[in-house]
């Protein structure tokens, strides 16, 4: 019986769809909203990206940004709006944006206030959770 060889790292694009998906579930989770069907929704997102990058493979380092724009797109649809801001202390309730739309190193960041909020998957170190 010949010996299994030794698995290698997963494939760049699986790499980074694995990433995305981590990412996006540590922001859920920090915020208190990893339920099951919002957990399908990063499921839903990470199938539909891996079809994309397949098509664009030099996209591969956005799918962290756009799969958490997606998530927060299907959010809004379905409970309202995510993650809320938690630097506006008053005024209207509103969510962070992911910055850059399509680029690496994605961020929330608050358009009302001008600033950089946590990093995509870094929403767990923000005061407000």
């Amino acid at each position: 019986m010949d010996p299994q060889p030794e698995p290698g790292p997963p494939p760049p694009l699986e790499q980074a769809l694995h990433t995305a998906r981590a990412l996006v579930l540590a922001d859920l989770m920090a915020r208190g909203v990893a339920e099951a069907d919002v957990v399908s929704l990063v499921e839903d997102s990470v199938a539909h990206r891996r079809w994309w990058a397949e098509q664009w493979p030099e996209g591969a380092g956005f799918l962290a940004g756009l799969v958490a724009q997606d998530v927060q797109d299907a959010l809004l649809e379905r409970y309202g709006r995510w993650p809320l801001c938690p630097v506006c202390g008053s005024g209207d309730p509103h969510a962070l944006e992911v910055e850059p739309e399509l680029g690496p190193d994605p961020h929330w960041v608050c358009h009302k206030a001008g600033v950089k909020v946590a990093a995509v998957g870094g929403l767990g170190g923000t005061d407000d959770s």
